[in-house]
């Protein structure tokens, strides 16, 4: 494939953003780019698309997912509003995950990659749940990926709280999925192992879960969302979670931590330490009114803080602003939270992150060699973009709506707006028709623990 007449942002280090330039794609790599036409006389027999002035550049990266929350969107949660983060657990997602059965299994997932699709995210790194559909589940999630087009990283989660036959069925299910993507592995499919947080999992299950992992297999755990996290690992343990999780040698280069709203000090130091990956999630923090990590403080400390979305919408600019606006919110200055910051974590970060599970080629840039992960963006700038001003273009002009062409290992998704992996109004009428279920059963499962 020829993709030509696009102004390409590259997003090496330093970036570069190159005007009327072409790429082009051997299988599912980058072989070359150039100028339209210097390479359109190279390869004149070449299969052609026309970006017609649009930007091309790397798909987006989400770095903390639930595929598994999306029947929750236009849900009434009964009774009083919950009052705070530990109550959302117990009210809403706690009796939503034990509702989903494996056609809701797989068609959280399918919705939530038309959206990804849609909105230029093309890597996903999910953490899922379902604790009355366990066995298989990860495989149900992985045919959705596979048939997307997309890439994925899939876990299952672990945890004490629905019973210690569960946890140990999640665990399996884990080392499974783990062991199948060894024998058969897949371009666009990883694992890790995953763990709820350790305000539902006791030391027993850890050591488990270390003993369990195959060698080189990291995890993904929540840690630290709120300070029930901390003061449950307190009492426990007498140590906070981060230093907890040390303790069961849970941490390391290929562990990602989600959230880390509430560390203290020293709890940033040993994530440093141990190369431990962090993921900032803040429309989710926002909306659970859970606090405000001291993400400026840990990228300064070499923490390699990424980006995600925690199971809202896949539209990755939206975390971005948020993310830009938040932390000025919260500190009343409106030097906090630099477009770099955000870009760091976004861009750069997400993609060492993703590189981590695929490494065989590079992620995140337009390079020769690097994988063929595009999207298309119909923005016309009424001021000069360069690479310089780049963050702000996105986070004050960029919309969700401007992404026209989806790109993942040279197989087109969406061209010009329109699905070709996967069947929009189909799997969203289904959904609709699984919905009511999974609502009754929800609320079935809310009235069993009220």
């Amino acid at each position: 494939m020829l993709i030509t007449n696009a102004n390409l942002i590259t997003w090496e280090s330093p970036n570069q953003v190159l005007q009327n330039h072409a790429v082009y794609i051997e299988n599912d790599r980058i072989k070359e780019i150039s100028t339209t036409k210097g390479l359109m006389a190279k390869y004149p027999k070449a299969k052609t698309t026309d970006a017609n002035g649009q930007y091309v550049m790397p798909g987006n990266i989400c770095a903390h997912t639930h595929f598994y929350g999306a029947f929750a969107r236009g849900m009434a949660i009964p009774g009083p509003a919950p009052k705070d983060f530990p109550e959302i657990l117990q009210k809403l997602w706690w009796p939503l995950d034990r509702s989903l059965d494996a056609e809701a299994v797989r068609y959280s997932a399918l919705v939530c990659l038309v959206d990804a699709i849609k909105h230029g995210t093309t890597t996903l790194i999910d953490h899922h749940a379902s604790p009355n559909f366990i066995d298989g589940s990860l495989d149900l999630i992985a045919d959705a990926v596979d048939k997307s087009g997309l890439r994925a990283v899939l876990c299952y989660e672990v945890t004490d709280r629905d019973g210690s036959e569960k946890a140990s069925t999640g665990i399996n299910e884990n080392v499974r999925f783990l062991r199948r993507l060894s024998s058969d592995p897949h371009p666009r499919l990883a694992g890790t192992f995953g763990l709820h947080a350790s305000l539902t999992l006791s030391g027993g299950t850890l050591q488990a879960c270390r003993a369990a992992a195959p060698e080189g297999t990291g995890f993904h755990i929540h840690t630290a969302e709120h300070e029930v996290d901390e003061y449950d690992s307190l009492i426990k343990s007498n140590m906070r979670v981060i230093d907890r999780l040390q303790k069961h040698n849970i941490l390391g280069p290929n562990t990602i931590a989600a959230h880390g709203v509430h560390f203290d000090g020293r709890e940033m130091e040993i994530l440093k330490e141990t190369g431990t990956w962090l993921t900032h999630q803040p429309r989710s923090n926002m909306n659970n009114g859970v606090g405000v990590a001291q993400v400026e403080s840990m990228l300064r400390m070499g923490i390699q803080v990424c980006l995600g979305n925690d199971g809202f919408s896949n539209a990755m600019w939206e975390e971005w602003k948020t993310a830009y606006l938040l932390h000025k919110a919260h500190h009343r200055d409106p030097r906090r939270m630099g477009g770099y910051d955000v870009t760091q974590m976004a861009v750069y970060n997400n993609a060492a992150l993703a590189n981590l599970f695929f490494p065989s080629a590079p992620i995140g840039q337009i390079v020769p060699g690097a994988a063929a992960v595009l999207i298309f963006v119909d923005y016309h700038p009424y001021t000069p973009l360069t690479a310089g001003n780049l963050p702000w273009h996105i986070i004050f002009g960029f919309q969700q709506s401007m992404v026209t062409t989806t790109i993942v290992a040279g197989k087109v998704l969406m061209k010009d707006r329109e699905l070709l992996t996967l069947n929009e109004a189909e799997i969203s009428s289904r959904a609709r028709e699984i919905a009511p279920r999974i609502w009754k059963r929800y609320e079935e499962e809310v009235a069993k623990s009220s």
